[in-house]
């Protein structure tokens, strides 16, 4: 029997994601304070915030597995936001015009029964063209990604503002490694390509 799987995460992008896989799961929003400690890296920063996430999203469950994840993009040594506003968002885009940008998603399994916790953090590498203003602006208008770190959406319009993108699972730059989460699900004995017992095939 399928454990009880919950996204902790209130983002609509992480559960449109999740859904690709075709499991039931529920969602839940984790109580976490997200501020960096002093001198973290960005990887150690969302490692230790998935962690934090999944176990918060386990608060009231005597089982099941709990999914964590986060994300920070890094421009130049220092971890770039979410925007919020059209000026922000506009200031990022032409500080990232002709550079590139990593993105560090971390995802973590937590595994409520046996308290044990798988976590991953993977790169990806997004490679902007050179940008004007006067593009920067009609794209930020036409999208209004200011909910997204790096002020763009890849999987819509923003995928014009790239020359080239570098990564395992390009789920990841959305914010959930699918490929990864795949991995850990098997890792805790649950296959989903495996069909459940009542699920109809279609016979060749």
């Amino acid at each position: 029997m399928t454990p009880l799987i919950v996204l902790a995460s209130t983002s609509s992008y992480r559960k449109s994601l999740l859904e690709k896989l075709c499991i039931t799961f529920d969602t839940c929003a984790p109580e976490v304070d997200e501020t960096p400690n002093i001198n973290e890296t960005a990887p150690d920063l969302v490692t230790r915030l998935a962690i934090a996430k999944a176990k918060a999203g386990a608060k009231g469950q005597s089982s099941g597995l709990i999914i964590g994840s986060d994300q920070v993009a890094v421009v130049n040594g220092q971890i770039v936001g979410k925007p919020l506003t059209q000026e922000n968002a506009v200031t990022q885009l032409m500080n990232v015009s002709g550079k590139s940008v990593t993105f560090y998603t971390a995802i973590a399994l937590y595994n409520v029964v046996t308290d044990s916790v798988e976590v991953r953090c993977e790169p990806f590498i997004v490679h902007f063209r050179v940008l004007t203003e006067a593009q920067i602006r009609y794209y930020i208008a036409k999208e209004q990604p200011l909910n997204c770190a790096g002020s763009f959406k890849c999987e819509g319009f923003g995928i014009a503002l790239f020359t080239r993108l570098e990564g395992r699972d390009p789920n990841t730059l959305v914010g959930l490694p699918l490929i990864a989460l795949t991995e850990m699900l098997l890792n805790q004995g649950v296959d989903i390509l495996t069909p459940p017992a009542d699920a109809r095939l279609i016979s060749g």
